[in-house]
């Protein structure tokens, strides 16, 4: 199998994808920018997520679940994602298909089946939850709020870097409430501790904290 790799001294990026399809963790899709994640590399991400996941819990935090789809104007109200993230954005503009006219067999969007709304397909769920946080605080006795998610995201890419660079990828992202703002700093150095924690004695990969 070895002579079929790329030397790593010959070509860094093609050894790292020989290694990657040898290896049968990824794959290649037919969807342009996206990747298979195959049961090999499935399963390191399942060691991963539970391994994190519990370390999360110890700390108090529990796993929710939103929407995929957000709505173009809550985007917007959010000013930084929508200056970060707009030219990575994936965006529904209608809900139906319908049989092409003019070609038997093709399937074309329906112009009637525009939305009234553009939904952006999500690529990160601060707009989302924190419109749905705003429900769920009436008082301080509502606080803290300790919410992870562990969901996918899409950023629009069309070039295919297996594990590094694809369309859709997973992630989790925690989105904690606090009644002041020393309870969210002593929550934000200690999720700094855990995530530096998963790194360094989990990944065996070094870390500087930031």
């Amino acid at each position: 199998m070895s002579k079929a790799i790329t030397g790593r001294s010959q070509d860094y990026s093609q050894w790292y994808n020989d290694l990657v399809l040898k290896a049968e963790l990824a794959d290649y899709s037919a969807v342009r920018g996206c990747m298979v994640i195959k049961p090999y590399g499935f399963a390191l991400w399942e060691n991963m997520r539970d391994t994190l996941d519990k370390m999360f819990k110890d700390t108090g935090h529990v796993n929710a679940y939103f929407p995929l789809f957000i709505p173009k104007s809550l985007f917007e109200a959010e000013e930084k994602n929508a200056e970060g993230f707009a030219k990575e954005c994936a965006i529904v503009t209608h809900y139906r298909l319908k049989a092409d006219p003019n070609q038997k067999g093709k399937l074309i969007v329906d112009p009637e089946a525009k939305l009234e709304e553009e939904l952006v397909v999500r690529p990160t769920s601060e707009a989302i939850i924190w419109s749905t946080y705003k429900n769920w605080i009436q008082s301080y006795r509502d606080l803290p709020i300790l919410v992870n998610q562990w969901a996918n995201v899409v950023r629009w890419e069309m070039r295919t870097r297996l594990f590094l660079r694809t369309a859709e990828f997973l992630w989790q992202e925690g989105h904690t409430a606090h009644a002041t703002k020393e309870e969210a700093l002593v929550e934000t150095k200690k999720m700094l501790d855990v995530y530096a924690d998963f790194v360094e004695n989990w990944m065996a990969v070094p870390v500087i904290k930031g």
